[in-house]
């Protein structure tokens, strides 16, 4: 299912660019710009050349696909959304001709046993705070009043919440809740990670938002996940990963007997066409 979009900016191309082509068939300049726009980097240069490298790759599997008269049955996503017919050749190419074995549970174990810290649930904490804002002068010297204040009188968080946190949350004692991965900004995740549990930083904590008062009421530890619970993941994982190695393989083999000019054609590095 195609997502280029003909409204896009597309850009120049170079005067002194050379014709790329593939067993005679050309690659336009236009659709060299046009694809650009799926190949985001920061050079203009090398989007164009994952572009053009792309829409050869496209060319050689399209140009085999018709030559083994590949049946062309466009598919669709449920969600309206159907193949173009090059989708559906393609597909149907690397289907009939790309052989990929399943990983098996053995080599699941294998890499579960060497991997175990990407199957755990994630730490939790139970956090409260005060945020005094970013852009009021007074901010620092407040947040260095208010941790003195609660190194004489931590129970005294709460109403010092309320009076001066300008988080919503400072009407419920400062009370975050369960806070998990990607639910804060980094700097804030970093200091609940370094605090004991029960105790208050000792500096404030300076974020986009301001600077915060950070108390960690609890600590719950993550767990390592059973294998079972994460096989079919790793399963998935693993056969994606051959896949595409297989796919690779296939390109390089029609490249190595195509006829391609204007281009050097990486097979390693060479966008896949989905």
């Amino acid at each position: 299912m195609s997502t280029t979009s003909a409204c896009a900016a597309k850009p120049a191309l170079p005067a002194s660019r050379k014709t790329i082509s593939v067993n005679g068939v050309s690659i336009t300049r236009a659709a060299i710009a046009q694809e650009t726009q799926n190949h985001p980097a920061s050079k203009p240069l090398d989007a164009m050349k994952a572009a053009s490298a792309a829409l050869v790759v496209r060319e050689l599997l399209l140009q085999e696909a018709r030559r083994l008269a590949i049946p062309v049955e466009p598919a669709s996503d449920g969600e309206g959304r159907r193949e173009t017919e090059e989708e559906a050749l393609v597909r149907g190419l690397i289907e009939r001709e790309v052989r990929t074995p399943e990983a098996d549970e053995a080599a699941c174990r294998r890499f579960h046993d060497q991997n175990r810290r990407r199957f755990r649930t994630p730490d939790l904490y139970e956090a409260r705070h005060i945020l005094l804002p970013a852009n009021q002068p007074e901010s620092p010297a407040l947040a260095a009043a208010i941790l003195a204040r609660l190194a004489l009188e931590p129970g005294e968080f709460a109403a010092l919440a309320l009076a001066h946190s300008a988080c919503p949350s400072g009407k419920t004692a400062g009370n975050l809740g369960q806070i998990g991965p990607g639910q804060t900004v980094p700097e804030f995740e970093e200091a609940l990670a370094r605090i004991t549990v029960g105790a208050i930083h000792p500096e404030p904590v300076q974020t986009r938002f301001g600077l915060h008062i950070v108390a960690l009421d609890r600590r719950i530890q993550g767990r390592d996940l059973p294998f079972e619970m994460v096989q079919g993941r790793i399963a998935e994982w693993m056969g994606e990963k051959v896949r595409r190695a297989a796919i690779r393989q296939y390109v390089s083999i029609l490249a190595g007997r195509a006829d391609i000019q204007g281009i050097d054609l990486d097979a390693s590095t060479t966008p896949l066409v989905q």
